[in-house]
């Protein structure tokens, strides 16, 4: 189990750092590459690219350092509350379904990690 929590805490934090720095660092050829920030503002796209960074981060260096492991369990659910909401408040309501099944595969992968973590958060 810990391998596979490995696994998809690796995979996460490398889709989540690409992502987040993407937005973070070159918002303008994220405004050219992602429909949905088109109609946000350029703080917006920001404030959610810093959110995967940290979130691709804390899957990560929590438990390699061992300081304040519990944080990846908070990581996890930060991931998975991004997910729900782009879901729910950004491709639903866009009609986006193409997208949709990418945010389902990324949500099972955080909550997976957000359980298999769950004891080092008591």
């Amino acid at each position: 189990m810990n391998i596979a929590l490995w696994i998809a805490q690796g995979l996460l934090a490398a889709i989540y750092l690409m992502a987040g720095a993407m937005k973070t660092f070159m918002t303008p050829k994220a405004k050219e590459t992602l429909p949905w920030t088109k109609e946000r503002s350029d703080g917006f796209v920001r404030f959610v690219g810093t959110s995967e960074l940290l979130g691709g981060l804390g899957l990560i260096l929590p438990l390699v350092t061992g300081i304040l492991p519990w944080l990846t369990v908070l990581a996890a659910f930060g991931l998975t509350l991004i997910q729900i909401l782009a879901i729910f408040s950004v491709h639903l309501p866009k009609k986006e379904n193409n997208v949709i099944p990418v945010n389902l595969v990324f949500l099972a992968l955080s909550v997976f990690v957000m359980y298999g973590r769950w004891e080092l958060f008591q």
